[in-house]
């Protein structure tokens, strides 16, 4: 992998990269050392000022943020790294406590992978959906022989829903390396924007196909 320059960031306790996105353009992605969800912005063409991702959280990661991000990332080349991870010092002034440790046990996904997803599940109003995302995964397993022999052997819902979702997200980003975890990893982030459960229909699907499978 290309190792790219990370810049530290004064606005708020992150480092900042820039990379190219999938749907073209330039864009910077922010990791906070104490928040593990990324943020994603694309860069306006026009004004230059960035364009947050639809779940990128404001409160966590403020236009403020993106433009020093942009900024400082200016004539750097665009990530080609795969996962990163908080190994970077925290600022000299941050407090030792306000950096999150993280351990090589850690599970890291690589934010172009969850951009990734997070486009591919994204509706015509610029907003992830979830309804598309379940629609999506049920549809896969519906027609996954891999699947119906997992609930005829009366696998678990978790582990049913763990291979459905990294199947169907190495399909989305192309990475067939895509780990199990790392895929586990991906949907919590999804599930921090929305407290009501990502996969909350494709669950209750499994335990329907389940249930149906036993009476054969």
């Amino acid at each position: 992998m290309v190792r790219t320059d990370i810049v530290n960031l004064t606005v708020i306790k992150a480092i900042a990269f820039r990379q190219k996105l999938m749907a073209g353009g330039s864009g910077v992605t922010i990791l906070r050392y104490d928040y593990k969800q990324p943020g994603i912005a694309s860069i306006s063409k026009t004004s230059g000022d960035p364009i947050p991702a639809a779940n990128t959280p404001a409160d966590m990661y403020p236009a403020e943020a993106f433009k020093e991000a942009i900024t400082l990332t200016s004539g750097m080349p665009y990530s080609k790294r795969g996962s990163v991870r908080l190994e970077a010092e925290a600022p000299v002034d941050a407090a030792p406590e306000a950096a999150e440790e993280v351990t090589p046990d850690d599970v890291v996904v690589d934010s172009a992978d969850y951009q990734k997803v997070v486009a591919r599940y994204t509706d015509k109003n610029g907003k992830l959906s979830y309804e598309l995302l379940n629609r999506d995964l049920i549809k896969f397993a519906h027609s996954s022989k891999t699947v119906r022999t997992m609930l005829e052997e009366g696998e678990s819902v978790k582990k049913v829903r763990t291979y459905i979702i990294t199947s169907k997200f190495r399909t989305v980003t192309g990475n067939r390396k895509l780990t199990e975890e790392q895929a586990v990893k991906i949907g919590e982030l999804l599930d921090e924007v929305s407290p009501k459960g990502v996969f909350k229909e494709l669950d209750a699907d499994i335990r329907k196909s389940s249930g149906s499978s036993k009476r054969k």
